[in-house]
């Protein structure tokens, strides 16, 4: 806006001619000398140039906004950039239509619970044909654990799509749409970040995978203590690779023991939700990566397994409030008991429970 041009801004024509005359010819032009130094270069009376410089600024300066529009602003571009659809009803109608575009999803639980299983089947859901209600598109997946099954995303697809993979060569067009990477360490990682950006600018990429983040940056130094590696930059590039790609992005993260020193509530979560429920839970485990990556990403789902039953929670997002739901996994992957969500409350939301959990899926 500084470099609009006055002679564009609807200005009397004789105070225009004089702007032009004095090689005053953008807004930043006018408004970079004050009303006196501009009253004597261009030898007008000191109500004009007020009145001059009042319409320049009015015109070159961006409206304002209220935190509500901003809100609107959002949630409308939110809509407008679309979601990747994971097939479970209920979980799809809670997040208004799937995983979203242009920001980061997580998905958090304990060994066995069945996130590999999640990001297998929505590869397979981003890589699907458009004429299945797919994205028609590549995908980006980064196994830091080499636990990727190209056996398993098969069978996932055969049982889930049996019409598709019928057709002879689909399953071999399908798995050749899955670019796999396998970083070890977190140097091998931000080289691939790199190398993901310019995938992401050359190909039709659908969606990122990063299978598991904690993996990466948890490591152990040369007398066998455990080390966290700086998350900062890793964290800044993803959201943004979010951000500009406009594609989904969905990150596993593992969890750790909660000790009591661990606040159980996140600045995330409405502060009402702690009423009468004490801050900590000894028999829970906390999702790893900390609190600082817990804001970075804007959807948060939590599996975990409790009395024999595996749940999916929605704990983050701004579209929804928090709601359960039970699954179950068998040969075609994921699949909710019931579509209608049970609403959470209290500090259970984030808390994460790994009892009973047979471990016979990843």
């Amino acid at each position: 806006m500084a470099n609009k041009l006055i002679s564009e801004m609807g200005l009397p024509k004789s105070i225009a001619n004089i702007f032009a005359a004095r090689n005053i010819h953008t807004a930043k032009d006018a408004l970079s000398l004050t009303e006196f130094e501009l009253t004597e270069l261009l030898d007008v009376g000191l109500a004009e140039v007020t009145t001059a410089v009042s319409s320049i600024s009015e015109i070159s300066c961006p409206p304002y906004q209220t935190a509500l529009s901003l809100l609107e602003q959002r949630m409308h571009n939110e809509y407008l950039a679309g979601h990747l659809p994971t097939r479970l009803k209920g979980l799809d109608a809670a997040l208004c239509g799937g995983i979203p575009f242009g920001v980061i999803t997580e998905l958090v639980g304990p060994a066995g619970i069945g996130k590999t299983q999640f990001c297998l089947k929505l590869s397979l859901l981003a890589s699907l044909p458009s004429s299945h209600g797919g994205l028609d598109g590549h995908v980006i997946y980064v196994d830091t654990e080499s636990k990727f099954s190209s056996r398993r995303m098969i069978e996932i697809g055969v049982n889930s799509f049996p019409e598709i993979f019928q057709i002879e060569g689909m399953a071999q067009q399908m798995a050749g749409r899955i670019l796999v990477l396998q970083p070890t360490t977190p140097t091998e990682f931000s080289e691939c970040l790199q190398k993901i950006k310019d995938s992401l600018l050359q190909h039709h990429m659908k969606l990122l995978v990063i299978d598991s983040m904690a993996a990466l940056v948890s490591g152990r130094d040369g007398q066998g203590q455990c080390r966290q590696h700086p998350l900062g930059w890793h964290m800044t590039f993803i959201k943004s690779l979010a951000e500009f790609s406009r594609i989904p992005v969905v990150v596993t993260n593992q969890v750790r023991s909660h000790s009591g020193d661990d606040p159980f509530h996140y600045s995330f979560q409405d502060s009402r939700q702690n009423l009468d429920f004490p801050t900590t839970f000894d028999s829970h485990l906390v999702a790893a990566l900390g609190i600082p990556w817990a804001h970075a990403v804007s959807i948060r789902l939590v599996l975990e397994s409790k009395s024999g039953q595996r749940f999916i929670k929605l704990a983050k997002s701004s579209m929804s409030p928090p709601v359960a739901f039970t699954f179950a996994i068998s040969a075609s992957g994921i699949s909710l008991l019931h579509d209608d969500g049970i609403e959470m409350t209290g500090p259970e939301i984030n808390g994460i429970c790994g009892q009973g959990n047979s471990g016979l899926f990843d």
